[in-house]
């Protein structure tokens, strides 16, 4: 598997552990160096848009730092009757997220941007899944919340963690709720020389 080409080096420009592991289960080679900006989300702009140029401000901000590399930046975060979720970031913004999401389905939308930092040519896509929570009674939900998983996480579940037993179901790509569209990315990344398989 070629996780270089002509030299170049593989960035992903997040601090996130879940990306990060990501990327090592596919076998990339790659360093991490995360975007420093700060992420708004504007409740009027359609979704997918919205993740793309995310995640293409992360990726241009860090393709500055890296020379003849491939930066590959990220952003996920939840749709749900046309509200937007971001990280909860404590214990109360927790427990709204799921009372929001408890017991009905919800959009989890990626956006990821790859970029050849010898030209600036880059390619963005947005990827979507569907989530179904079931019903959880008020004890699970606080009990959800004291093991501190939620904290950090879009919409306050790792579906990769205990947030497993919440999830009745999906429909699409399960990568994608852990936060990077693994099929898609791999597509993309071939076109820039950098095969997975």
């Amino acid at each position: 598997m070629k996780s270089k080409l002509n030299n170049k080096k593989i960035i992903l420009a997040s601090a996130s552990p879940r990306r990060k592991e990501l990327l090592e289960q596919i076998g990339l080679t790659f360093e991490v160096d995360p975007s420093q900006g700060e992420e708004i989300m504007e409740p009027c702009t359609n979704p997918h848009d919205l993740a793309r140029a995310l995640s293409r401000q992360k990726t241009s901000e860090v393709a500055t730092r890296h020379p003849n590399a491939l930066v590959i930046g990220a952003d996920t975060f939840i749709v749900s009757d046309k509200k937007l979720m971001g990280k909860a970031h404590n214990d109360a913004e927790a427990r709204a997220m799921l009372r929001e999401l408890n017991g009905k389905s919800h959009s989890v939308v990626t956006g990821f941007t790859v970029m050849d930092t010898t030209d600036n040519r880059f390619t963005s896509r947005a990827i979507e899944t569907r989530v179904w929570f079931r019903s959880l009674t008020q004890q699970e939900i606080d009990s959800y919340i004291a093991t501190g998983e939620p904290i950090g996480k879009a919409g306050a579940y790792a579906i990769q963690g205990k947030g497993a037993v919440i999830v009745e179901k999906i429909m699409g790509d399960y990568s994608n709720v852990v936060g990077l569209p693994l099929h898609e990315l791999a597509v993309v990344l071939k076109r820039y020389g950098v095969s997975i398989l």
